[in-house]
């Protein structure tokens, strides 16, 4: 994990997110994800998609950053999550990795989406799933 400053820094945290892209294991779709995350300590954990020929083997980048925080460090607080994709317009998560977003991001948490060519968006996690499946509802 590396550190980040204080204040959320998105071009660094989208650059990590590009970096981890590069690691990705797409042979079947060829559509490479990354994610980073920018925890409340200030470290940044990243992650990448990896498939499987069998198809629901295969694990989202925002799923392999947010597993291997917490394995990490069981206490991590999620800041701030940034994806990079491929695509035209820059691509949000699948429903899997938002519900997995429930259980750890805030409603407020920011979701830096981009894209390969520079676009950017920004939405809060609540924005992309304004009603999650929470422990609440058990």
């Amino acid at each position: 994990m590396k550190k980040m400053e204080e204040q959320i820094d998105i071009d660094q945290l989208i650059a990590a997110a590009a970096a981890a892209r590069e690691k990705a294991y797409t042979p079947y779709s060829d559509f490479k994800v990354g994610a980073a995350l920018l925890l409340a300590d200030g470290a940044v954990t990243e992650g990448c998609n990896i498939e499987n020929a069998s198809y629901g083997a295969t694990v989202c980048a925002e799923r392999v950053a947010i597993l291997k925080a917490r394995s990490e460090n069981p206490e991590a607080q999620i800041r701030a999550i940034a994806v990079v994709t491929q695509s035209e317009s820059p691509s949000p998560p699948c429903a899997l990795c938002l519900q997995v977003m429930a259980e750890f991001c805030a409603p407020e948490t920011p979701i830096i989406l981009a894209n390969t060519g520079g676009k950017r968006l920004t939405y809060r996690f609540d924005e992309l799933l304004p009603h999650p499946f929470t422990k609440s509802l058990l």
